[in-house]
């Protein structure tokens, strides 16, 4: 059980220009949802210039990195980008942290910078938490030494598991998570990403991601109603009151986000 009340997030890190990237904005505040999360890879937006762009057509949207992989810059960099956002949008800016995805040390040698091995990775996102002032922070976890980190250090703590992940795999995490994080846990804000929600699934799941069926914990759907109660579900058995969504879902999911947004 959890006190938090639901918010919603929208993922998302293309667009065909400007006008399209603030459109995109702009209706996600329309529908209710609390940020607007970008990636952080090289086949996206940079994340925080797309992120500055979004603030500033928006008012009272938030915006986030979801995840900044913190091999890219040093602690001092994402400090300085980080203060920069949270000043300019009025304090809308949350940054998300990841010790990097599976395909981010092909990103990391495109780059120029090393990528470091699990250990060096996890200190470095250590050191850049502590160089960060003054915002929120959530860290994408699911090992045991990254979930040890958020336990101690994130305000949010997406589970970053993949999507065919079954709710008794999903509690497990928790379960080490609570362990970890003893009397903070009941301050934690949990999260968990969506890679789809509609009355049906695309066909082009299946051939990303695997099989996914009604088991799976990133995969939501039937009707809002449905929907809804899956999530007031998951929030009873597991604490997930931050959800994301894949925003090419940003209408279809619009329903649940206005019948469980801020309760």
């Amino acid at each position: 059980m959890t006190d938090h009340p639901f918010r919603f997030g929208a993922v998302a890190g293309q667009a065909p220009d400007g006008a399209a990237w603030a459109a995109l904005a702009r209706r996600a505040e329309s529908l209710g949802y609390s940020t607007l999360l970008v990636p952080d890879t090289l086949g996206t937006f940079s994340p925080f210039t797309a992120a500055a762009a979004a603030a500033a057509v928006t008012t009272t949207l938030r915006v986030g990195t979801f995840v900044v992989s913190v091999p890219y810059r040093t602690p001092e960099a994402v400090a300085w980008e980080t203060a920069t956002l949270h000043t300019l949008t009025g304090g809308r800016f949350e940054l998300g942290l990841g010790a990097g995805r599976p395909a981010a040390e092909q990103d990391a040698a495109a780059l120029g910078v090393r990528f470091g091995t699990p250990r060096e990775r996890i200190e470095r996102l250590s050191k850049t938490i502590d160089a960060v002032k003054d915002v929120r922070i959530l860290i994408a976890a699911a090992g045991t030494k990254l979930l040890g980190l958020a336990a101690r250090k994130a305000d949010t703590v997406t589970l970053g598991v993949p999507p065919t992940y079954t709710e008794e795999q999903v509690g497990a995490k928790l379960d080490e998570l609570y362990e970890l994080a003893g009397d903070r846990f009941a301050g934690l804000e949990i999260g968990l990403n969506l890679v789809a929600a509609a009355a049906e699934p695309p066909a082009w799941l299946r051939s990303r991601f695997g099989p996914l069926d009604a088991t799976s914990t990133g995969l939501l759907t039937g009707t809002p109603g449905q929907m809804a109660d899956t999530l007031r579900h998951r929030r009873d058995k597991l604490g997930i009151s931050y959800v994301s969504v894949n925003a090419q879902f940003l209408d279809d999911f619009a329903p649940v986000v206005e019948r469980l947004a801020g309760t």
